[in-house]
Order: structure tokens, then sequence, then C-alpha cells
């Protein structure tokens, strides 16, 4: 097995991953550093697919206060106040390096400022584009840019397997990995880990985010022994693109089509979103819009395809295709034309609140393990507004990667990986070579989709989710039953049976987080619970894994300590 040393190893290539290596490499270019990707080095992962933009105060009447206090109302209050104000306080600094230092251009106004588009919950237009391919602008840059550092190394379709942790001062030791094009392990000796690798919502049969996301990261935090909070908040983005039998299906058409003013129809042609939210109607937050046309398919309104629809033909064909040409391009693909009529759209899972317990600098409680991204939670509380994502990759990437630059730096004692660690891992990634017959991997992931779309999906209840605890438990032991045929290089059985692994991981998480927070809030809707529960239930779930294996649960107040939340007043201190 080949052992490769360096100082900072970057497990993930999207918006967090690309930052991270930046900020990392400017400290000292005396540092070495990898980044591996499990698909292709900015081609891959989610970062790319953004298509709405990023949210920034930049314009005079806007203020970090309201930015903050939008985010906190989005979060329905459960959000890490200090990480929240982070985001706020740092966007609008990054912006000014995408553009200035990694060449990113935003769409301008006519007197040459940024230009910045409304978006769902907000109460100021503060989200920067690039037209309505915001991600791809961003991750080409980083990428390109990227290849000017000479002491950062990037290794394609590189999977992250497991976190080595030295067992005597509990320090991560590095990561031992799987070249996918080849079918061969090796051992990545690393003194510093910075983990950006994405989130799980592909654990759900309609999902918006690239295939090859897997939950790997948090995985392998949960495993390795990371602290974990709001894992019952999964975000379902309310306009994925409803195409039957199509690798399209649940991709995401952009929330600026609700901003600019699109309307949401229901099979009978009745804007429904007066029923749920009359005051801000289709402009209402992802996790009130998902639910309203949850509520409509479950009512009998459906479309033919089991969705709802979005309409913006009544904005004009040219200003359709001129705001959105993304989207336009999209929906063609399928068959639909968004500027003349209507597309039939889904709730569709999208980005997890919940992951790992971070400081402001991405520190984890492991030391020389840093988390970045959808990976680590806190950040966005129980809902996430559009445009504060791709904003908390840039942010905490850069954070992620200058504290990662600076632990490395000031290290005294490198850490050391432990040869029976590598050894049982590598046992277990192969054992399923080893079964003639067994469980098909592909088989298990369908039936995981289908578990959690109906069980742990948009509305949930107490059997429903006891029914899908015993049912996860049953799926992970037939996991361990997996049998993969042909060889190690580039097997797709095998990818996908560590991918099941994973999920499913996550998924247990997810599944009793909910079961335990007897209230609805954000993204988090108990039908036997439906009301927001400030008295008892402003707390964040933790959980960590236990001696055993098996996760342990604690419930926490939520510190108030930049806001005051209560009786539905936000009132910042």
């Amino acid at each position: 097995m080949e052992h490769v040393e360096t100082d900072i190893l970057i497990l993930g290539s999207g918006g967090a991953g690309l930052f991270a290596a930046h900020h990392a490499a400017d400290v000292s270019p005396k540092l070495k550093i990898i980044m591996a990707a499990k698909g292709l080095i900015g081609k891959s992962g989610c970062t790319r697919m953004v298509q709405g933009g990023y949210n920034a105060v930049l314009h005079p009447d806007d203020s970090l206060d309201k930015h903050f206090t939008d985010t906190i109302k989005g979060g329905a209050g459960i959000n890490n106040q200090d990480l929240a104000w982070v985001l706020v306080e740092d966007a609008p600094k990054r912006i000014l390096e995408l553009e200035n230092k990694m060449g990113c251009f935003f769409d301008r106004n006519e007197d040459g400022t940024i230009h910045q588009k409304p978006f769902a919950g907000q109460s100021f237009d503060r989200t920067v584009h690039r037209g309505d391919l915001t991600g791809i602008e961003i991750t080409s840059r980083l990428r390109d840019q990227l290849f000017a550092k000479a002491n950062v190394a990037t290794w394609d379709e590189v999977r992250a397997l497991e976190l080595l942790v030295d067992v005597d001062s509990g320090c991560i030791a590095g990561c031992l990995m799987l070249d996918i094009r080849s079918g061969e392990l090796l051992v990545v000796r690393s003194k510093a880990v910075i983990v950006g690798t994405g989130g799980a919502a592909t654990m759900y049969r309609m999902a918006t985010p690239s295939m090859e996301k897997s939950g790997d990261g948090m995985a392998m935090c949960y495993r390795a022994g990371a602290v974990f909070l709001d894992m019952e908040m999964m975000q379902f983005h309310p306009t994925g693109l409803l195409a039957e039998n199509s690798r399209l299906n649940g991709g995401v058409l952009e929330e600026g089509l609700r901003g600019a003013g699109g309307y949401l129809y229901n099979a009978l042609g009745e804007r429904f979103m007066n029923r749920y939210d009359p005051e801000r109607m289709e402009r209402s937050t992802r996790d009130r819009v998902s639910r309203a046309c949850y509520m409509e398919i479950m009512a009998g309104r459906g479309t033919p395809l089991g969705g709802v629809y979005i309409d913006v033909s009544h904005l004009g064909r040219e200003n359709v295709l001129k705001m959105f040409p993304g989207m336009v391009e999209r929906c063609k693909d399928v068959g639909r034309d968004l500027s003349t009529e209507p597309v039939e759209i889904s709730p569709s899972a999208h980005y997890h609140m919940g992951g790992v317990q971070i400081t402001i600098n991405c520190e984890t409680h492991l030391p020389g393990l840093f988390v970045a991204g959808e990976d680590a939670g806190g950040v966005h509380g129980a809902n996430r507004l559009g445009g504060n994502g791709v904003a908390d990759s840039i942010v905490f990437g850069a954070r992620a990667g200058d504290a990662a630059a600076d632990y490395v730096l000031n290290l005294n004692k490198t850490a050391r990986v432990w040869a029976g660690q590598v050894r049982d891992t590598e046992k277990e990634v192969l054992s399923s070579f080893n079964r003639k017959n067994g469980e098909n991997p592909f088989k298990l992931k369908h039936q995981l989709k289908d578990l959690m779309w109906t069980k742990v999906g948009l509305v949930r209840t107490k059997k429903d989710l006891q029914d899908a605890q015993r049912e996860l438990l049953e799926l992970e032991e037939r996991v361990r039953r997996i049998s993969i045929r042909g060889p190690r290089a580039y097997n797709l059985a095998w990818q996908e049976a560590l991918n099941v692994q994973n999920l499913i991981t996550i998924a247990k998480m997810v599944t009793t987080s909910a079961l335990l927070r007897t209230e609805s809030r954000g993204s988090h809707y108990r039908e036997d619970f439906p009301e927001m529960d400030d008295q008892n239930w402003l707390k964040n779930i933790f959980v960590q894994q236990g001696d055993d294996g098996e996760p342990r649960y604690e419930i926490r107040e939520v510190k108030q300590n930049r806001m005051r939340i209560g009786n539905g007043e936000y009132i910042i201190e």
C-alpha cells in the first residue's frame, strides 16, 4: 500500500475546499497541500451547481444587522449565533476577494456596481450573481487560479474512506483513501485534514445534489468521534424539476424564479401559496414553500407527474430568456419551454443544515480536524436562506484554510498513523469482494431513498420515524452482506456499496433527531406536533458516536449571545 505525506489534506473540491486551498497556500508557500476529490477537481460537487447566487451586504441601504436577522429568522432561532454573524460579516470581504483576486465576473448595474437580486426570506435584495449560473463562475475561477499554486497537488477521482486517528493523542493523523481509477488504497499521513465533501441529501428519492454526494465526510467524522448537531434539519428545495425516468429528475430550478415574481399553481390552476403564506406568497422561505407544495400534492391537487407548476411566462419571454438562460436550457432538455409555459416541479431534498460542530475557525474538538461547508452544522439553524449556502462555503472555506495552516505551522509533534486501524479498515472495505452471493448495493440504495422519502421526508410522524429506525437497522445489516464482483478499478458497484454505507450512517442520525424533536421548526415538520414551541424547544440536538458504536444524543439550550429570541420577536442585543 502506497504511503504519502503532506502538511494539509483537503477532502472535497467545492467552494469550501477550493477556497481553503487558496488560503492555506497563501499563508506559507512552504506548506505541502493535497486536495482530493471524489470526482474531478472543480468540476464536481455542489458549488458548481449553484444557480442563484451569493448573499452579501454591499448596498448602503442594507446592513449586517439586517442580513444577520434574516439568517436567524430563516433558521427559526436555533442557529449558532456566532457562526451566523461570521457568515454575514465575512461575506462582503470574500466577494471582493473573489472579484479582485480570483477574477470572478458578477453581473453589474448600469452605474458599474454589483447587481444584487431578490431571494426569498430576505428583507433586502442582496444576492450577488452571474446570470443564473453563479456556481460555475466561482468554481471555474477558483480552480484555474489554483494551478498557479506550486505547493498544492490536486488528485482527481480519489475518495476518502476513513480518517486516521492517533489513539494516544486523539489527534487526526491522516486518511485512508481509494484511487477510484486503479482500485488501490493509499495512506495519506497529514498534520491537518480539512473536510468539505458535501452533504447527504441523496438519501432521498428526489434530491438535487451532484450524484457522487453521499455524506462521506460527515460519516467519516462521525466514526472518528466528532460531535454533530441539528441533524434532523434537512432542507427540501421547493422547485426541483420533474423529469420522469431522467437523471435530471429533481434538479433545481433556481429560487430567483420565485424572487423575480414567478407563480406556483396546483393542477386546478389555483395559486395555492395564498393558503400557506398570504403575505409573502411565493417569496416565502424554502421550508414553507416546499411544505405547501407537498400538501397540495398529498391533497390530490398534484400534476400528472405528481408535482405542482411553476410559471414565469407572465414576466415576458424576452425577460425570462435574459434573466434565466440556464434554467430555460435545463427545461428545454426535458421538452419544456420555461419562457412560455408552466413547468412541473416538486420539492427535492437539497441541503443539510445539520453537521459537525465547529468553532468560528472551523475547528472541531478533534485536534487537526477542520470542517467547512455543508459538512458543518450550526450556521443555518433549522432552515437555510437561498444565497447563504455558497457564501457559507466561501467564508468558512477561507477560515478553515487559514486555521489549518496556522495549526500546522505551530505544531510541535506530528500525530502517528496506527497500522492496526489501516489494516482493519482495509479488511472491511474489501470484504464485499470475498462474498460470492450477497446483497446488491444499487437495490439497497433505492430502498433507502424510498424509505427516507416516505417516512423521514417533508412531513414526519412518530410512527413513521420509529418504523424508519427499525428499517434502517435492517438495511445497515444487509449492507454488511453486499457482494461485489469484477476488478477493483472503476468498480461502480463497489463505489455504491461505500456510498450507501455512509448514507445510512447519516440517515440514522437524521431519523432519531427528528423523533426527539417533538415540535415543528423550519425544515422539520411533525404532523403530530405541528406548532413551533419556543418555550420547550429553542434547543439544539447534539449527537456523537458512543463507545458501542451507536449514537448518543444530548439536548442543549440555544445560546442567545447576540440576539434574544422569543414570542416571535428577534432582538439584537
